[in-house]
């Protein structure tokens, strides 16, 4: 990994002149025609080990996400949350049923195919943040720009407005080692969003966070998903967050159990967010 970076770095990181508002709301002109449906899943099953080994993750579950909004995926610890989305990111083959994302059956793809799906349109945000200790902030943050073959320069610029917007503009030459857990994740936020994704899914992306911090970076996904191209799943047990999503789908057992549909915040309801009922 360190060969994609073999041109030395300035000594000084000047701050970037591209604004990442614009980077994340400008329109996507390879969508000729988006689809209205972001995911369906259908009679999703996992299970995990065999005989008496065996774990049943994942028990026939149902799940539609729009584009253009934030949805919200909560319940208790073991219920099937972080299969599930692993699933629709296509890091985990259902045992059995159906998943399509952004208009394209997963079951399709062959395995090289299903990579080079996920590196143009999916970006994940894992709760154990998965940097790469050998590269600065900068670099991880812009790795997927690389993967895609885009211009090393080009990549740490875009890298370096986004970590600036996650509050990280003194941290860009930093190895993960030198930040703290809150800031990592930051930086994870940071390489979720840097290729502009048409879907993000997040395992609990705010969980490290202060409130202010917290605040911050839902903006941004507010940000990526009200493009009618684009949506968020997040996984939270986070109440704080709650009012950001449009719906909210609550799991238990390996099953959608029901789904709430969000009205708009007031000014109340984003000083006092409820607590999530499982």
């Amino acid at each position: 990994m360190r060969a994609l970076f073999k041109t030395r770095r300035p000594a000084a990181t000047p701050r970037p002149e591209l604004l990442p508002e614009a980077a994340l709301s400008a329109p996507i002109s390879t969508i000729d025609s988006p689809p209205s449906s972001a995911i369906r899943c259908r009679g999703l099953t996992k299970q995990f080990g065999t005989g008496d080994a065996s774990v049943l993750a994942l028990r026939g579950t149902d799940l539609d996400v729009s584009t253009g909004s934030i949805t919200l995926l909560v319940g208790p610890s073991g219920c099937g949350k972080t299969t599930l989305i692993s699933i629709i990111a296509g890091l985990l083959n259902p045992t059995a049923g159906e998943v399509e994302v952004l208009g394209t059956d997963l079951g399709r793809l062959t395995p090289d195919a299903l990579v080079e799906f996920r590196a143009r349109n999916i970006g994940f945000i894992f709760q154990q943040f998965n940097l790469l200790p050998s590269l600065t902030a900068a670099e991880n943050a812009c790795l997927p720009l690389l993967v895609a073959g885009r211009p090393r320069a080009e990549a740490l610029q875009k890298s370096r407005a986004m970590l600036a917007h996650v509050g990280l503009t003194d941290k860009y030459e930093s190895l993960p080692s030198q930040l703290s857990g809150g800031q990592q994740q930051r930086v994870a936020i940071a390489r979720a969003l840097v290729h502009e994704p048409r879907l993000l899914i997040c395992d609990e992306p705010t969980a490290a966070l202060d409130a202010k911090a917290g605040q911050t970076v839902m903006e941004l996904f507010r940000q990526v998903a009200v493009h009618p191209s684009r949506a968020v799943i997040i996984v939270t047990h986070d109440h704080r967050v709650l009012h950001y999503g449009q719906r909210i789908v609550h799991m238990s057992d390996g099953r959608v159990e029901r789904v709430e549909n969000v009205p708009p915040p007031t000014a109340q309801s984003l000083e006092h967010s409820p607590e999530v009922k499982s």
